[in-house]
Parts: C-alpha cells; structure tokens; sequence
C-alpha cells in the first residue's frame, strides 16, 4: 500500500511509520521540519519523507498519485496552560481546517481510506458512576481541544458522505510507550530519583493506551472492511487507578514506587485549595473507554500487555538516562 503518514515527527507518527515500513508499505512521512526520521537502513527503500506544513500538503498535487490511505496524526496538541490569545481558533486552525483541507484533497485525488487520529477528549474529561465513554454517546465536550477534533470529525464525515472516502476515526485515551513526554515523563523522573509522592491511596480508573497497541490497531484500521465509516474509542483493555499505573511503572524501572497513602478526599481538597483542580481531576478523577467494538467489529486483541507497555517505556527511559550521564 502506499501510505500518507501526516505528523511523522510526533510521539505516534513515527513509530507508525516505522512499523508501516517495516510491513514493506510505500510510506510518505509528512513533517514540518527537514530533519531526518530515523528508520532501519534496511526498510529505508519503503519511506519518503515530505517536509511541509500541514496547511500546505494538500496543495502538493504530485503527493496525492496512486494513494491508497492517509492516517491523519498531525495536529496542535492539548495544552494545560494555553498561552494562545483565543485557544479554541488556534486549535480549530490546525485540528479542525487543515484536517478538512487535508481529507479533501485525498478524497478529490480518489484516496480510498482516511484514518483519523481524534482524542477521547471529543467525549469529555471524566467518567462517572462505573460508566465507561463509547464512540456513540452524546457528545458535550467544554474543552477548545476536544471542540476542535470533535468538529474535524463532523466535517470529515460530511467529506466521506460526499465523495466515498472511507472514514475511519480513532479516540484514543492517554498513550504511552518508548519517547513519551509530558506527564507520563515527568512521573518517570519522580520514581526514579525515589521522590515519595502523596499517590499512594488513589482508587479511580483510567484507561490508556501503549502505543505498540495503538499503532497496530491503525494498522488494521487502514484495511480492515469492518472499520470502515466507524469510530473506535481504544484501550489496552486492562484499566488501572492513579496508584497501580505508578506501582507499576516503579516496577519497569527497578524503582519500587514511594507512594504515601494519603486519602484521596484529603488529597483532592488540598490540590483544590491551591488552585490545582485540573491536576487534582487527572490524578484522582475516572476516566474510561469501552473498546469492546474494536473487539468484536474487527477482532482486534491488544498485542502488547500494561505490564509489557511499561516496560518497553521504563527501558527507553532508562537509556536514555544512562546515555545523558556519560
């Protein structure tokens, strides 16, 4: 197949497109800078990569000749403290017109599939009451990011409509894996310095999502009769709270994890106090997803366990460290 890969650069798009090569895809990798992905020499044959902003690919006409998928990752990321004047503009320039710009050119250029990578932010920030979010629930999202994706998805569906395109689209909750940032990588930093943290109480749930998983699921996404014109929100179908991701996540990295097991009332008022509710709703707050249709539509299994997961993340942490203290 030969296959667009927009945002090659990021967290997904590049382990996506080094699977993709390695599966022997045609493989264009689409990147706002020049600076080269790193692939095995041996695959180098199957890739392409295409410096350009997102704004301008669709413009590129020779791009589009013989597509037969493009996978849609490129996008302006969630932001905890958003510095834009007005966020919900910033966001719906990149996530909501460039990504309906993009699906038209492919759909006009005769591209049969368009797979997009959405966020589980289109259904909101928590879950309640045992509840899990599913592809089908009423949407209500307040959040400028999730506005955003969630009006490209509307778009992109009005596209398929139009012209045939298949549409499939992806809500994937956090994912982590080998080269996470953020959050994720800060939490790995406090486990592995042995700082106690006050988590050791916490008994929510959260769904995530390894990015081997996730990337295999894209994979058959791209051809799969039964995901096509479906949405999919994804998981690695085996939740944990707040003190179990870090129990094991201190395990990976041969760091048992600190954790002070401070009620989590207690611990939720006294964030709430200082003006850290957002940080109190990630830490304690339920969030789920049902991928019981990526189950039972397209028989897919996650091919990579939690435990798995964490450990392929805690050995590229623990490399990397190493490498930058020599």
């Amino acid at each position: 197949m030969k296959i667009l890969i927009t945002g090659a650069n990021g967290f997904v798009g590049q382990a996506l497109c080094q699977h993709l090569a390695t599966l022997k895809n045609e493989v264009l990798a689409q990147t706002r800078e020049s600076k080269s992905l790193l692939l095995p020499e041996q695959y180098s044959q199957y890739f392409l990569q295409i410096a350009s902003d997102l704004d301008r690919i669709s413009t590129l006409p020779n791009l589009w000749i013989g597509l037969d998928a493009t996978v849609h990752c490129a996008a302006r990321v969630h932001q905890f403290n958003d510095t834009a004047t007005d966020p919900l503009a910033a966001y719906r320039e990149i996530n909501t017109a460039a990504t309906l710009a993009l699906a038209q050119a492919a759909a006009d250029a005769g591209t049969k599939r368009f797979v997009f990578l959405s966020s589980v932010k289109v259904n909101g920030e928590l879950t309640a009451d045992e509840q899990a979010f599913r592809a089908d629930d009423a949407i209500d999202t307040k959040d400028p990011y999730g506005i955003s994706k969630r009006e490209a998805e509307q778009g992109l569906r009005e596209i398929a409509a139009k012209t045939g395109m298949e549409l499939v689209i992806i809500r994937p909750p956090l994912v982590y894996g080998p080269g996470v940032k953020a959050n994720f990588l800060t939490m790995m930093k406090w486990l592995h310095r042995g700082i106690p943290l006050p988590l050791g109480a916490i008994h929510n749930r959260r769904s995530l999502v390894a990015l081997p998983n996730l990337v295999d699921f894209i994979t058959l996404c791209l051809t799969h009769p039964g995901a096509a014109n479906k949405t999919f929100m994804i998981s690695d179908q085996h939740d944990l709270s707040t003190t179990e991701l870090l129990r094991g996540l201190g395990t990976a990295l041969g760091r048992p994890a600190r954790l002070l097991p401070v009620p989590q009332r207690v611990l939720e008022a006294s964030l709430k106090m200082i003006g850290k509710s957002g940080i109190a709703q990630r830490l304690c707050g339920d969030l789920a997803v049902d991928s019981t249709p990526a189950t039972e539509l397209l028989g897919w299994r996650p091919p990579v366990t939690v435990e798995q997961g964490l450990q392929l993340t805690a050995e590229h942490f623990l490399k990397h460290q190493a490498n930058a203290a020599h």
